[in-house]
């Protein structure tokens, strides 16, 4: 292979040579079991969801690509599946579809080979997240759709046992095909730029192995120049790579509740806040829209910028706006999938959140700088002249554990005729056939 001496190529070196380590096999196996819980819902229909049936109405899912670009599609139309930090985005609903894809169509693929291709994505993913530094996503790039394109060919890459030229020509040819606005957030475009990245991901590394030959000689590079607007780091996407895998730190976050990560501090400083007007007032919680005069969240700099929707009309468009997750948290205990759902918002929980006003706070640092120091304090005014405030970091949020077992319980019962104990075996992929099993799980 040429050594251009470029971040393609060095990336690519690592790609092939990696070996990760049991822990961080043993942490995807989580990984993949909240995937199959987000997804299954969707593609079987038992959620609302009006976005899959057209997407296979154009893309038929007999081929490995189409059934990559749906099977994305589902795993984000919940907006229900996991986050990581550094990749400031949803890993696995792009690299798990890709392998899924792929795997089906190669039967000798082993578990122990996909377990590792996935964590080599997750890692590409975090890495790209740091290199390109904090502007991307404030620029309005959606980086799951835009990173996750390469970092779906990575790991379809490694699980096909591509070449160390085969991978940086694939990383190249996804690079070039990254796309996707936050523009898009509230509608079924945003899960759609998942899918979109799996298939670009799947159809760059499908390319290379056919002997489509495109320019991989310093292609990341400019990627990352061209969409880092100087704030790019490019060092971060090799320095210490798998030291430690960024499947284990910082780690995938599996959410608790089916809206925005943006949201999930404000949700549960509201959910704080319930229980201190429950107690402190001794009223029930329907007179809690009357008792209050107005409230306000308050947050760094910037930090609203995913969850941007002020006055939500549908559920979709709910899971982005804090004013209606305040709303519903502080209402109902709870955030409940069929609230943010395709549905029209519930009138009495929309008059609550027109209650809820923005606020910045001045002396944090910008969101942008350091979204891990995030914080949502929520207070609610009341029209007694008094007021209750509760305040919760994200580092708070994403501390506590999901059960993703539970998660994946939970999505199943909506299922009667999958077998939860049989589809968690099969998510853990620790004998022969459970990969085949999963993959069965998405034909028609």
């Amino acid at each position: 292979m040429s050594d251009y001496s470029s971040m393609t190529t060095r990336l690519a070196r690592l790609i092939v040579a990696a070996q990760p380590d049991t822990i961080a096999i043993d942490l995807a196996r989580n990984g993949v079991t909240d995937f199959i819980a987000c997804a299954l819902p969707v593609w079987h229909g038992v959620v609302a969801d009006s976005g899959l049936a057209p997407l296979k109405a154009v893309y038929s899912d007999n081929d490995s690509q189409a059934r990559c670009l749906l099977l994305g599609y589902a795993g984000h139309a919940l907006d229900f599946d996991d986050f990581h930090s550094g990749f400031r985005g949803h890993p696995s609903t792009v690299i798990l579809p890709a392998l899924l894809a792929l795997a089906d169509e190669h039967p000798d693929i082993t578990e122990d080979a996909f377990l590792s291709a996935y964590i080599i994505g997750v890692e590409t993913a975090g890495r790209l997240g740091l290199a390109a530094g904090p502007r991307h996503y404030s620029l309005g790039y959606h980086n799951t759709a835009t990173l996750g394109a390469i970092a779906a060919a990575a790991a379809t890459c490694r699980l096909i046992g591509a070449t160390e030229e085969q991978t940086a020509n694939a990383l190249g040819l996804a690079a070039t095909q990254a796309a996707g606005l936050r523009a898009q957030f509230g509608s079924a475009m945003k899960p759609l730029h998942a899918g979109l990245a799996a298939r670009a991901g799947l159809a760059a590394t499908q390319l290379a192995l056919a002997g489509f030959h495109g320019s991989h000689d310093r292609v990341i590079d400019a990627f990352l120049a061209a969409h880092g607007e100087g704030q790019q780091r490019p060092d971060a996407l090799t320095a210490q790579w798998g030291a430690p895998w960024r499947i284990c730190s910082p780690g995938l976050i599996f959410k608790r509740y089916p809206t925005c990560g943006g949201t999930h501090s404000a949700a549960e400083a509201a959910l704080i806040l319930r229980e201190q007007w429950l107690q402190s007032s001794g009223k029930p919680i329907d007179d809690l829209t009357a008792a209050a005069d107005s409230i306000t969240v308050t947050f760094p700099p910037g930090g609203d910028a995913a969850p941007f929707i002020r006055r939500a009309t549908t559920g979709v468009e709910a899971r982005f706006s804090l004013e209606y997750v305040i709303a519903a948290a502080l209402l109902e205990g709870e955030l409940r999938l069929d609230r943010f759902a395709e549905v029209p918002v519930e009138p009495w929980i929309a008059a609550l959140a027109d209650k809820v006003s923005r606020q910045e706070d001045p002396s944090a640092p910008p969101d942008e700088l350091n979204p891990d120091a995030r914080f949502h304090e929520v207070t609610l005014w009341l029209k007694d002249d008094t007021s209750l405030t509760a305040r919760v970091t994200w580092q708070q949020t994403s501390a506590t554990v999901t059960d993703v077992a539970h998660k994946l319980r939970q999505t199943v019962s909506l299922l009667p005729e999958i077998n939860a104990d049989g589809l968690l075996g099969w998510c853990q992929l620790r004998a022969a056939g459970d990969l085949a099993a999963l993959t069965r799980l998405w034909r028609s």
